[in-house]
């Protein structure tokens, strides 16, 4: 059970750093006046901001309280088998809910330095 722990909360903080790039949604910004070689800076410059979002301590803490919200719930309506795979299965939610919170954070980032650039973020 620890080795199936240990490999679902390995794929979800790998998921975390590769993900990033599949999974944030591109502002959408007004294109009237627009200079897209400097767009495109700034962009690059917001989203290296958007890295100090630490999506990989907040996924550790979310697989920790999900392990043991899941192994309570587990112990609670049925035996320690019960109560394992509900500590894995929640180990493995809390993972994933704080990895899309966290890229969803770094989205907010990207969009609130565009603003604070001049742009007129649509999305």
């Amino acid at each position: 059970m620890k080795r199936i722990f240990s490999l679902g909360l390995l794929s979800v903080l790998t998921a975390c750093n590769s993900a990033q790039s599949i999974f944030i949604d591109e502002p959408i910004v007004d294109p009237r006046g627009l200079n897209m070689a400097q767009y495109d800076q700034d962009l690059l410059e917001c989203q290296l901001i958007s890295e100090q979002v630490n999506i990989a301590e907040d996924v550790v803490v979310g697989a920790v309280v999900g392990g043991a919200v899941g192994g309570a719930i587990g112990a609670a309506v049925g035996n320690s088998d019960t109560a394992k795979r509900g500590a894995g299965a929640g180990a493995i939610l809390g993972g994933v809910r704080e990895t899309g919170q966290g890229l969803r954070e770094k989205e907010r980032v990207v969009r609130r330095c565009l603003i604070g650039r001049g742009y007129r973020v649509l999305n």
